[in-house]
């Protein structure tokens, strides 16, 4: 693995040479590099200089590569290339890689990629793209080792053999029975260890973990992490089996729901904003999340408006005000935050709501406690005012309460009503959080008002 220092420093090279058109000597510095740090070099060249180096990739190298970059550069990079140039890269792809970028392009193109492409990957890749994108059916691969449950060890080896250049790892063999219903899998090792003559359901593991083509891709990284899988078998509805998932796109799942999560979370919906390059698109996509944060805030200054009379009567209850929104604030997006998280995760299931419910009210309470020990302090040595000390604990005591019990159960009535918890969790907590806070603020600073004097 190539250091940041290295890439740099090749980047340079590359530039001087390319302006040069010293392909010789570029040949030289890019032979031996791993695809993705060639992608790396790719993105950090500018449009002419990209589309130069990646012409100089034989096809099989241009695959993997293309396969490794980002969004951006990849629609630079297909944009400068005719079909002839496409199909020799499709054609050496693995079957899920060049749905993908089949996928992106053109209507017309493709269909000319497809037809010029070997008959057999051309109906792989059609048959995929029926497929929704974000489903099981959509990230398999059509690439995998299946023999017949009456195969033998031999058979199975044969097969895998047979099999060596169009599946480029194997993990698993499948067996399957005469209707292509799979009914069991076998490890490499066991089968590696089973004697030549045994029979692939004699030491085949019966219980296959599985899933349909119609599963959210979310659901299959789920599983996969779940029963520490490096390869999913993929199934029709009746039970045929069509596909695989490996590892190493149920990580890109794992990432690209991460990253959507954590957009949406931050009041991002639209994931093409990061290549968007217009700043009035860009404010367009942001400004509604951040008129839902006004109104609420709107509303926070009425309910100060409402509360005038409290405020003038004791002036130092506006001192506290920050405070006490700061911590109900925090506390909601901790509490928010976890549950998002393990609803994502799968490590919290609806079963165990109720459980983790009380768990996030016995939290707030001891945090609540204790940082209404201090508050109680502060006012206490500061204001010299130990009964109005003891009314602003109490009230800070309440909104941690309040906020953790709201951030922990918006995102389960969301997912209850399946609207994606990343996606409105944020601006539900903060503008709940300061209206509600307040409300319990300033009304139990009201009702205790007469007991300060």
């Amino acid at each position: 693995m190539m250091e940041e220092v290295d890439i740099k420093e090749i980047v340079e090279n590359i530039l001087y040479l390319a302006d040069a058109k010293d392909e010789a000597m570029i040949r030289n510095i890019i032979v031996g590099l791993y695809p993705v740090d060639l992608a790396e070099i790719i993105h950090h060249l500018n449009e002419e200089n990209s589309n130069y180096i990646f012409s100089l990739l034989d096809a099989e190298t241009a695959s993997d590569v293309i396969s490794e970059l980002d969004n951006i550069s990849r629609d630079q990079i297909i944009d400068d290339l005719d079909e002839v140039r496409l199909s020799e890269i499709v054609d050496e792809m693995d079957s899920d890689d060049a749905t993908d970028l089949v996928s992106d392009l053109p209507d017309e193109i493709a269909q000319k990629v497809l037809e010029r492409i070997d008959k057999e990957d051309s109906e792989e890749v059609i048959e995929l793209m029926t497929h929704e994108e974000d489903t099981a059916g959509g990230i398999m691969a059509k690439e995998f080792v299946a023999v017949n449950l009456q195969s033998t060890i031999d058979q199975a080896i044969q097969e895998i053999r047979a099999k060596s250049e169009e599946v480029e790892d194997i993990y698993y063999v499948y067996v399957v029975d005469d209707n292509n219903l799979l009914v069991g899998v076998v490890r490499l090792k066991d089968l590696i260890l089973a004697k030549s003559n045994t029979t692939v359901s004699q030491i085949m593991i019966r219980d296959v973990v599985s899933v349909e083509t119609t599963v959210d891709q979310e659901q299959v990284a789920k599983i996969a992490r779940r029963y520490d899988l490096v390869a999913i078998p993929v199934v029709d509805k009746i039970g045929h089996l069509v596909g695989r998932i490996t590892f190493d796109d149920v990580a890109d799942v794992m990432e690209e729901e991460a990253s959507e999560d954590i957009q949406r979370m931050a009041g991002i919906a639209d994931e093409e904003e990061f290549r968007e390059t217009s700043i009035l698109r860009i404010s367009q996509v942001r400004l509604p999340w951040l008129l839902v944060g006004f109104a609420g805030q709107l509303v926070c200054a009425y309910i100060l408006h409402y509360f005038e009379a409290s405020l003038n009567q004791i002036i130092a209850t506006a001192f506290f005000i920050p405070i006490i929104m700061a911590m109900g604030g925090n506390s909601g997006i901790q509490s928010s935050t976890i549950m998002v998280r393990g609803m994502a995760t799968g490590e919290i299931g609806l079963y165990d709501i109720k459980k983790r419910l009380f768990r996030e009210i016995f939290v707030s309470m001891l945090n609540g406690i204790t940082c209404g020990i201090l508050l109680f302090l502060v006012v206490t040595f500061w204001l010299k005012q130990p009964k109005f000390g003891l009314i602003l604990s109490s009230v800070l005591v309440f909104v941690i309460l309040n906020a953790s019990f709201i951030g922990a159960l918006i995102p389960v009535v969301l997912k209850k009503i399946n609207i994606d918890p990343a996606i409105a969790t944020g601006p539900f907590i903060t503008t709940s959080n300061d209206v509600l806070g307040l409300i319990i603020y300033l009304g139990l600073i009201t009702i205790f008002i007469p007991y300060l004097k």
